[in-house]
């Protein structure tokens, strides 16, 4: 929506918690918040003919969950911005949250200075994101798929130190015919012929 006064909806099933955004939103100078929701299910239904630019919304909702409302409404509202506000972190609802279309993540622990900046920088056509939960979304990335197992993992390892079978097999306290099997695994799963060959490309895809 273009306008000086960005419009703000908010969605939290805490009582004291809604209240408390509502009035700072609303008493800020350049935002507005007419319109708070204690659950997905009656913003669902009333957002979409509301004049909002931002939604501010908790995931743990009785009923439909805020990812699930968020997905909704963003089919529903094309121009509205989504942030997530909330006390969840982990990977699974960040993750989830982004999907469903929302546009920024913050923790409710965030202060409410904080809170307005990111709110106008999301109108902006930014992503602001909690500190927190941008580490865990770059971490995210630096997760490397490793298809060997743990032990087959430590025993590419002690080959690539120039450990043989039989040495390989004392220190992990298996037999040589285990440490062959595990051998002929770790081949398979690279897609590689040989002790060589499966050194370099586990090297190369850091998975040693």
């Amino acid at each position: 929506m273009s306008s000086s006064i960005i419009h703000i909806a908010i969605v939290e099933d805490d009582n004291e918690i809604r209240q408390t955004l509502q009035l700072i939103v609303d008493g800020s100078s350049g935002f507005a918040c007419k319109h708070a929701f204690p659950d997905a299910e009656s913003a669902i239904t009333s957002i979409p003919d509301l004049p909002v630019d931002v939604v501010l919304m908790d995931i743990d909702l009785p009923g439909k969950s805020g990812i699930q409302a968020t997905r909704e409404l963003r089919r529903k509202c094309k121009s509205v911005d989504f942030i997530m506000l909330t006390v969840q972190s982990d990977d699974d609802s960040i993750f989830e949250s982004l999907c469903a279309g929302a546009s920024g993540y913050l923790l409710k622990d965030t202060n409410p200075a904080e809170l307005l900046v990111h709110i106008k920088e999301v109108n902006d056509g930014g992503s602001p994101m909690s500190s927190q939960i941008a580490r865990r979304i770059i971490n995210s990335f630096r997760i490397i798929d490793n298809p060997l197992s743990e032990r087959e993992t430590e025993v590419l390892k002690l080959l690539s130190q120039g450990f043989n079978y039989k040495d390989v097999a004392e220190e992990v306290f298996l037999s040589p015919h285990t440490v062959k099997t595990h051998i002929k695994n770790i081949y398979s799963k690279l897609h590689v012929n040989n002790r060589a060959e499966a050194i370099y490309k586990a090297i190369k895809q850091k998975l040693i």
